[in-house]
């Protein structure tokens, strides 16, 4: 399937498991599986952000690979939104 700009979608997923120095990559894929990808983290009630530039650099990154150092802020920054979002905060309120 195509995003909106008519170029064919991609999705990386992470995950984080205590103990963990880093988020993992544990799936990445272009087109149907990128849709499939999307799909199961809404079924899971995950939040999706869709940030191309974010994609593209994780879609480098081995499946099952820690995110490497040069992520840490990008990926950081995106965590510190969806907790605001779960917990119903402005940016505002915690100075993002």
């Amino acid at each position: 399937m195509k995003n909106r700009n008519g170029k064919t979608r991609k999705a990386a997923a992470l995950a984080y498991k205590e103990g963990d120095y880093a988020p993992r990559v544990i799936a990445k894929g272009h087109g149907q599986i990128a849709e499939a990808i999307i799909a199961h983290a809404k079924e899971a009630g995950v939040y999706v952000h869709e940030s191309s530039e974010l994609v593209n650099l994780l879609m480098q990154v081995d499946l099952d690979r820690h995110i490497p150092p040069e992520l840490y802020r990008a990926v950081a920054e995106l965590l510190a939104w969806f907790y605001m979002l779960e917990h119903g905060m402005e940016p505002s309120e915690t100075g993002l």
